[in-house]
């Protein structure tokens, strides 16, 4: 999960208010000395976490709980509405023809921050294009040319170029006809003149409407002087955050954000081109305490979906809540989840589901969930079509000849049935149901109104 320690610890720090229904003065004081531990941990800026925690210490001691809320429901969403005002709004980025320069050291993932802003740009109907003015690092242009490729968008760049400055203006000449133009330039170890003259330069001439800072999750409160040099440089309209499924820290770059009086516009959660979040401030808070992201998580699933259906003209998941369920259904399905992104950060975003839940499994219960996805299609391979179509076929000599044939232990074949049958029962239920009905069972799902769950936050 995005800066996982941090949620992990400010959700350990507001448990030990549970079953409380008022706060005393000790209460708050110990509460806003683990959060401020929480974000220190996680790099956040001294002057930052002071500022948080005197806002959330008098809200705390100054409000009393709405009626039927729990103190620490109440302390929680006073830490949510501190922590979304603490990050701010989302870095505006309007679906429309636009130019982006991109601005870094060396390292901090401005290239596949370039490949995976254009990609999400084209899932928006939009027709990016990534230039490529890197004359520095080795490399750079290839690795460039092979991220594009894989986000299936634009690309210009020459190996052979020694001016970075007239690369970006041969670059746009020759992508005029795209929508975006996203311009990555070249880094170095630390801030040095001859970087920040080289952006100045490129800025003169690409005119960009927005620049945006890419940051390594990992950077700490060194990102303040970074942004510093770049604000003053070209200025800075916004914040890409890489890496933060690797991490524990990222807090360092709200400082970077704090410094540039700028905002947040994308999340960077993982190696692959579609591994990239629009920032949201209300679901990335909403998230960190464990209170899920409905809208991250629709997004998701509609994309997976989406993408699914594409590689399966005949396939409709509208059909599974009419008709039979197969195991070939059941594939689709699980196609669609490992195109949602790990389970982890998925789990995160259902309500009531990830949090304070997900600390209490095993650091590798991810893991293990995910290896068995992956058993489970292996063993699906081994079947006929008509196994896949009829399911309660199988018997147990059926059983030992697709296990050997999958290399799998029969076990596995039984558990791979036994979710089929599972999965098909929940199908069932879901059929018939009216738009009541859901909204019933969602609400139950989010704790149906009471103090202990997110019915109890209003909003949420």
């Amino acid at each position: 999960m995005v800066l996982d320690d941090l949620g992990s610890s400010l959700r350990g720090s507001l448990s030990k208010l549970q079953g409380k229904s008022r706060l005393s003065e000790e209460d708050v004081a110990d509460i806003v000395k683990e959060i401020q531990r929480s974000l220190l941990q996680a790099d956040v800026d001294v002057s930052l976490v002071m500022e948080l925690s005197d806002s959330i210490e008098a809200r705390a001691l100054q409000e009393d709980p709405p009626a039927g809320t729990s103190a620490r429901d109440h302390v929680l969403r006073i830490v949510y509405e501190e922590m979304v005002t603490l990050v701010g709004d989302s870095t505006e980025l309007p679906l429309e023809e636009q130019t982006i320069l991109l601005a870094g050291l060396q390292g901090s993932g401005k290239t596949t921050s370039a490949a995976k802003m254009a990609w999400w740009f084209s899932k928006k109907g939009l027709r990016p294009a990534i230039i490529q003015t890197d004359t520095f690092r080795p490399g750079a242009y290839d690795q460039a040319k092979q991220m594009a490729e894989r986000a299936e968008v634009e690309f210009y760049g020459n190996p052979d170029g020694e001016d970075p400055v007239e690369i970006a203006r041969a670059g746009l000449e020759a992508t005029s006809d795209c929508d975006v133009h996203i311009v990555d330039t070249a880094g170095r170890h630390a801030l040095e003149d001859d970087l920040i003259d080289e952006i100045e330069e490129i800025d003169s001439l690409v005119e960009p409407d927005t620049s945006l800072l890419v940051l390594d999750a990992a950077i700490g409160q060194g990102a303040s002087d970074q942004a510093q040099e770049f604000e003053r440089a070209i200025g800075i309209d916004g914040v890409v955050i890489t890496k933060l499924d690797g991490t524990a820290k990222g807090g360092g770059a709200l400082a970077a954000v704090n410094e540039t009086d700028s905002t947040i516009a994308f999340l960077g959660t993982g190696e692959t081109v579609q591994d990239i979040e629009r920032f949201e401030p209300s679901g990335f808070i909403s998230r960190l305490l464990g209170m899920g992201d409905l809208k991250q998580l629709s997004e998701r699933v509609e994309r997976a979906m989406d993408e699914t259906q594409a590689e399966d003209d005949d396939w409709d998941p509208e059909d599974l809540m009419s008709g039979q369920f197969t195991l070939n259904d059941m594939r689709k399905q699980m196609q669609a989840m490992n195109r949602m992104g790990p389970l982890d950060q998925v789990v995160d975003m259902i309500p009531g589901f990830g949090g304070s839940i997900r600390d209490q499994l095993p650091d590798d219960a991810m893991d293990v969930t995910q290896d068995r996805l992956r058993d489970f299609e292996v063993i699906m391979d081994s079947m006929t079509e008509n196994e896949l179509e009829q399911p309660r076929s199988v018997g147990a000599d059926r059983v030992r000849r697709i296990a050997r044939g999958a290399g799998q232990s029969e076990e596995r074949v039984r558990e791979l049935l036994e979710q089929h049958k599972m999965m098909e029962r929940m199908l069932k239920q879901f059929q018939g149901m009216g738009d009541s009905d859901m909204q019933r069972m969602m609400k139950k799902m989010d704790g149906g109104g009471g103090g202990g769950g997110l019915g109890g936050l209003g909003p949420f």
